[in-house]
């Protein structure tokens, strides 16, 4: 085993690093308070070669592994979430099905952009009858001729706003149960389709969140991601992949919150001494870093098992469902060490809390995934 980082990223976690704060932290609490999307900031990741990471170099990318893509999420996690949930969806919900089932024509077409950060790459799954229960999608796609008419909504869609393309799921054919789920990619300025985003959001105010309506939305035959049938397993597939980068947002979000805690710890006197000097405080401070880094080791063993083209769907069930639940605590601790002043979003880990809980929701609950894990490990 080797736990040293490339050199290749190395140079990627030092350059994200230096961006993050620089860039990013700044804004963070403000576009918290305000919603603004930062698109200022992805416009320099652009420029960064960023946007494409671990797609091939052939579409734009940067042909870099998944650790290097979990670097990226986790430093830009640690100073904002809600940057790092939008890089996340945009790479492992947006890009991912197309370069995992698209054609070369569809990647030349509709991966190329995405890599390049033309525009933002989103992903249609959730619908407001269709959570957890993904197999339960009711948007429909009928065959018109050479077209197919969809119908139908989505909720709770991350980036769409800023895709003017994104794969989503449609029931071709309802007798068939899961197997009559088809995805297909989907224009979002085509006559019909309207994305709304007027969500009202815990945390992550800063990402866009939002519902798309189909209303009689035609696409052409070649728009058809993958093989007819086969929308559900795809997503299913896709949603493995995304694990690894929720959970590597979780490792960044608690490591933020870890870093103000210690920070925090080592300044404020109490009862004559600092906060760090009492053995309860340094509990919690080697709890946290702990669970930090055992996180961090599963998020990179799940994205080496995936480069390296191995088995990985309950591994990256483990990292994402440790690491979320993990930083809920570690968000918890950290506002306690902070007292009241935690309470306060002047010393922004209520910012780091709040974002944190979704992510024990988003792709796939902590309690659909103890059901992966119970199925994959032999439970009958």
């Amino acid at each position: 085993m080797n736990f040293n980082l490339t050199d290749e990223q190395q140079m990627i976690k030092g350059v994200i690093r230096d961006f993050a704060e620089g860039e990013v932290a700044p804004g963070a609490n403000e576009r918290d308070k305000t919603g603004e999307f930062p698109l200022e900031v992805f416009k320099k990741m652009a420029k960064l070669d960023l946007m494409g990471l671990p797609f091939p170099e052939e579409y734009g990318g940067a042909g870099a592994d998944t650790a290097s893509f979990a670097i990226v999420v986790e430093e830009l996690s640690r100073v904002c979430a809600s940057t790092g949930i939008t890089y996340s969806a945009h790479v492992s919900l947006g890009g991912a099905p197309i370069n995992l089932f698209g054609t070369h024509e569809q990647k030349q077409k509709y991966l190329t952009p995405i890599a390049t950060g033309e525009y933002f790459g989103a992903f249609g799954l959730t619908e407001p009858g269709a959570g957890s229960d993904a197999g339960g999608t009711r948007t429909t796609a009928v065959k018109d001729g050479e077209e197919w008419v969809i119908n139908g909504s989505k909720c709770y869609i991350t980036n769409a706003t800023y895709a003017k393309n994104l794969a989503l799921t449609a029931v071709t054919d309802k007798e068939k149960g899961t197997s009559g789920i088809t995805a297909f990619i989907v224009p979002t300025d085509d006559p019909g389709f309207s994305v709304v985003a007027n969500y009202e959001k815990m945390g992550l105010n800063a990402s866009n969140t939002t519902a798309l309506y189909m209303e009689n939305v035609r696409v052409p035959e070649e728009n058809i991601l993958g093989e007819r049938g086969n929308g559900f397993k795809q997503f299913l597939a896709t949603l493995d992949g995304g694990r690894i980068g929720i959970a590597a947002m979780a490792v960044g979000i608690a490591q933020g919150a870890y870093e103000k805690a210690l920070a925090y710890a080592n300044e404020r006197m109490q009862f004559g001494q600092t906060l760090s000097k009492f053995q309860a405080i340094q509990f919690k401070l080697a709890d946290m870093a702990m669970n930090i880094e055992v996180a961090r080791n599963q998020v990179y063993k799940a994205a080496w098992l995936k480069d390296q083209g191995k088995k990985f769907g309950k591994e990256s069930a483990m990292a994402k469902l440790f690491a979320s639940e993990m930083c809920m605590r570690v968000c918890d601790q950290a506002i306690q060490i902070h007292g009241g002043n935690g309470y306060m979003k002047e010393y922004q880990v209520e910012r780091f809390f709040r974002d944190a809980k979704l992510l024990e929701i988003g792709e796939g609950t902590s309690e659909v995934l103890r059901m992966v894990i119970a199925r994959a490990i032999g439970c009958k």
